[in-house]
């Protein structure tokens, strides 16, 4: 069982501690020989991650050492809040103050879980739901042409209500440019449409109240041949726009010149999601049905189509892709219902076709996956950890790295078929949390940037919040919840 403190008990620090207050463990109102114990129970049953990242992860979220002494020379990990105030109080850091570290080992303790509230309910299915790089607005798009930016920092109020223009099926992506000043968004069309968010418009109807401007992916001498666009992204300096396409393509569209920059004939099936790896600009990440993730490296094509390198592991297609934010590590989401993390220095340059293990049919789209596939591993593997206990079928259901400022990325969180959300930790692989409220599958959902709320978004319509501990209020104890651990290898 894996256990995890949300216990505060800080409501009475306002006076002086002395250090053997501090060391003797006589402030903090849980147990920490329980949390040590549960600690070394998860590391003794699971397969902890052995690679870089999980030594950068605890790197990002550890206290100072002052901080976490309980006796001298002996650590406590992970340390109570109430020892970190304690010691902060004491400048036993010496700083006077608590570090980024220690600031992601406090709030990486309080996971988004307590709730619902319900934000929105929506007569059409939720495709799509994220919020703004700086946590100020929220994102939701619908089957329904519908896309709602939300006022985060003003109760929720819809600050623009868009209505999408040329749809097909359903609104496939949106993204906020990195200024928050546009929104693009995308359809089983090759015409992507940008929106301008800081208008004064509440009512956005395309070409009617509003212009939303056409950028056209396809090429004139393509004869008419349309295709759709599943996945796009903006840079980091919100220069060009990454789509991943149907046509088994990735393109680059130049926002300055207007025109399509770069086209890649990158996979042998549906791009289904694409992504820059860093800041950047010069790595892009894209996940394919072939079930390969590729790596392309703009500043050193060798011939049309190479890739940088190839990442092999997935029995079935990818449907979404999330960068660690430095150029070396992502993870992606996988029809064989399973997460992969993986480190790009163990990629391949070329491609192993393996279809040796498919002795069954099966259309994700309206099938369960075969229970004599659950069990079957890539001969190949080149992932670095697998994450399992959710469910990828329907629609192409996303996954992420949990906030670097709040978390330290230490987690991972998806939404599932089964009408869930689900968080992984990511060094042990542990099922951290199950949240449970949906009655349909959720496709997407986000974790505020500086918070610990998360919101979710699901076929049923409905875009709920989770917090911790909910509504705004300032964390109250509470009992230490037993989670269920799912396989990882």
């Amino acid at each position: 069982m894996l256990f995890i403190d949300h216990k505060t008990g800080i409501e009475n620090m306002g006076y002086a501690f002395s250090k053997l207050e501090i060391n003797s463990g006589l402030l903090d109102g849980s147990s920490s020989t329980h949390e040590r114990n549960g600690s070394s129970r998860i590391n003794r049953q699971l397969h902890s991650l052995d690679h870089d990242i999980a030594q950068l992860t605890k790197l990002r979220s550890k206290p100072h050492e002052n901080l976490s002494r309980v006796f001298p020379g002996k650590r406590e990990f992970p340390v109570s809040t109430v020892k970190m105030l304690a010691g902060r109080e004491a400048n036993l850091s010496r700083r006077g103050r608590f570090s980024s570290g220690d600031c992601r080992h406090v709030l990486s303790k309080y996971l988004p879980i307590n709730g619902p509230w319900v934000v929105d309910q929506m007569s059409t299915r939720a495709y799509v739901s994220q919020f703004s790089a700086d946590g100020s607005l929220f994102m939701a798009a619908f089957q329904g042409s519908q896309i709602r930016i939300y006022d985060v920092e003003r109760g929720w109020k819809v600050q623009k209500n868009i209505l999408a223009r040329s749809l097909r099926w359903t609104i496939t992506d949106t993204c906020l440019s990195p200024d928050q000043r546009h929104l693009v968004y995308a359809s089983m069309s090759p015409i992507v449409h940008v929106v301008n968010v800081g208008s004064t418009t509440k009512e956005s109807l395309a070409n009617v109240t509003e212009i939303h401007e056409g950028l056209d992916f396809s090429s004139p001498d393509e004869g008419g041949y349309s295709f759709g666009i599943f996945s796009l992204k903006f840079s980091k300096d919100g220069r060009e726009v990454v789509a991943g396409s149907s046509d088994e393509d990735i393109y680059v569209y130049d926002l300055e010149a207007k025109k399509v920059s770069l086209r890649i004939s990158a996979h042998a099936s549906d791009v289904n999601t694409v992504c820059f790896a860093d800041e950047s600009g010069h790595l892009i990440y894209s996940g394919s049905d072939d079930n390969f993730c590729k790596v392309w490296d703009r500043r050193c094509f060798r011939a049309k189509g190479k890739p940088a390198g190839v990442l092999m592991g997935h029995l079935e297609g990818i449907t979404f892709i999330d960068s660690h934010g430095d150029g070396r590590y992502l993870i992606s989401n996988g029809k064989d219902q399973a997460i992969k993390l993986w480190d790009i220095r163990k990629m391949s340059s070329n491609a192993t076709c393996y279809q040796g293990y498919r002795n069954y049919e099966w259309d994700y789209r309206w099938m369960d996956y075969p229970p004599q596939a659950r069990d079957l591993k890539h001969p190949y593997d080149q992932s670095i950890a697998t994450y399992k206990g959710h469910s990828v079928l329907r629609t192409l259901i996303r996954c992420y790295f949990s906030p670097e400022y709040s978390t330290g990325q230490k987690y991972i969180y998806t939404g599932s078929h089964d009408s869930c959300i689900y968080i992984y930790d990511l060094v042990t692989g542990a099922q951290v949390a199950k949240l449970k409220h949906h009655k349909s599958t959720v496709r997407d959902c986000s974790w505020h940037p500086s918070y610990p709320m998360l919101v979710s978004s699901s076929w049923d319509g409905d875009v709920v919040k989770w917090e911790s501990p909910g509504r705004g209020e300032a964390p109250a104890p509470a009992n230490k919840k037993r989670l269920r651990r799912r396989h990882f290898y």
